[in-house]
């Protein structure tokens, strides 16, 4: 009979090996797990703001080129409107001088 006995506690404690080698696997198994779904968060939550911020970024830079495309359009058209005076004013100097050159009686 003690060779039952011996044999039973044998048994009995590579079960309770196993047992507690398999609890520690699980338990190891749910720590990676959580770990593994805590930085899914947290990559998800950092995608979420990167992608806010790139969608600010974008706003602003579309609202900057309005600005200055607004900006470019009233300097060119003042350009024009300068440089549109200048010639005229250059035609009519010119036109002046042309006259003063022609021979007496020829205009």
């Amino acid at each position: 009979m003690d060779t039952s006995k011996a044999t039973v506690k044998l048994i009995g404690a590579a079960l309770s090996g196993d047992r507690a080698a398999g609890e520690k696997a699980e338990r190891d198994l749910d720590t990676l797990i959580a770990k593994r779904d805590k930085a899914r968060r947290s990559d998800e939550a950092e995608q979420a703001r990167e992608d806010l911020y790139a969608e600010s970024v974008r706003r602003f830079s579309a609202a900057r080129d309005a600005e200055l495309r607004e900006q470019w359009f009233e300097y060119h058209q003042g350009q024009e409107e300068r440089h549109r005076a200048n010639l005229e004013a250059l035609v009519a100097y010119h036109g002046q001088e042309a006259q003063r050159y022609l021979p007496k009686g020829a205009a």
